[in-house]
């Protein structure tokens, strides 16, 4: 039996900052806020955690009043019984938005955290005013995450068979975690290691590898939701690395492709941004947001 991971009460890289949770439903979802100023939720990539961002809230919080979550299923929050789909990671950010009753936010996603910050917007909720959504998790069937490397490829392939995907999710150990994640930046070193070893200790808690199944096995929600992008009325800077998973067809058949989104290619390549680039990556994303803070919702195309 693996160890359950005690749940910490500071964080490693930000002990000033306090953890703190709020209900959402019947859920608890972990989250951290640092800075004052317009608010921007981060929203981390699958399978990681709020900590993703350590480099990018000091940058921020220095303009905006910076939130970061924990999914349901993710970091410390709770995990509950669900079916983990696009729809139901969509409704849980709506809700910490409502608990915790945000006004004018920007978010800010990775990944899924992309995919979620666009349907958001695409159901025009109220309470966002911007979005910047980088490599979003919505092509291919949304199984990326098996071109990240060997390992991410098996992963998804078994998850889709009965038993032998609850066997291979019981049975992996850190090296299996590991390759996964380093899958999904351009140079491995660019993961802490200490972040490394914290997100493979939280799935040994109960219930979480049934939670990552769960999302594997409704992975294609990601791509039938983005239908609703065509619906975005508010500033919308969309961003892919130049090694991000997704293929140039991909890209160019997103819905925002050609009409409201800024598309930037990264020089600095990988999926897991936020972790590759730190300070840089928050100091764009703090001009971008602070020259679209008073704007009004127009087409952006970025060069």
């Amino acid at each position: 039996m693996r160890p359950i991971p005690s749940t910490p009460t500071t964080l490693g890289w930000a002990p000033e900052i306090p953890i703190r949770y709020i209900k959402v439903g019947d859920c608890r979802l972990r989250y951290i806020t640092a800075g004052t100023g317009p608010s921007v939720v981060l929203l981390h990539t699958l399978r990681t955690q709020l900590d993703l961002f350590e480099k990018v809230v000091p940058e921020l919080a220095k303009h905006f009043t910076v939130y970061a979550l924990d999914y349901p299923g993710h970091g410390y929050s709770d995990i509950p019984k669900e079916r983990y789909d696009a729809d139901f990671f969509v409704h849980s950010v709506e809700g910490f938005l409502e608990a915790l009753d945000l006004q004018g936010v920007a978010l800010c996603g990775v990944s899924i955290g992309a995919s979620i910050s666009l349907i958001i917007a695409g159901r025009r909720n109220s309470r966002v005013a911007r979005v910047i959504a980088i490599n979003p998790y919505d092509y291919g069937k949304g199984r990326g995450l098996a071109r990240s490397s060997f390992l991410g490829r098996l992963s998804v392939t078994v998850s889709d068979i009965p038993v032998v995907g609850e066997t291979f999710m019981r049975l992996r150990n850190f090296l299996i975690v590991k390759g996964i994640l380093e899958g999904g930046v351009a140079h491995p070193r660019a993961i802490p290691g200490e972040l490394l070893r914290q997100m493979y200790s939280v799935g040994n808690r109960s219930g979480h590898y049934r939670a990552f199944l769960s999302l594997l096995r409704n992975s294609e929600s990601w791509e039938k939701a983005r239908k609703v992008y065509a619906n975005i009325n508010v500033p919308a800077l969309l961003i892919w690395a130049e090694q991000d998973w997704s293929t140039p067809k991909e890209r160019e058949d997103d819905p925002l492709s050609n009409t409201f989104a800024g598309i930037c290619p990264s020089h600095v390549a990988g999926l897991i941004v936020s972790q590759l680039c730190g300070a840089i990556v928050g100091l764009l994303l703090a001009r971008y947001l602070l020259s679209t803070s008073s704007a009004t919702p127009q087409s952006k195309r970025t060069p």
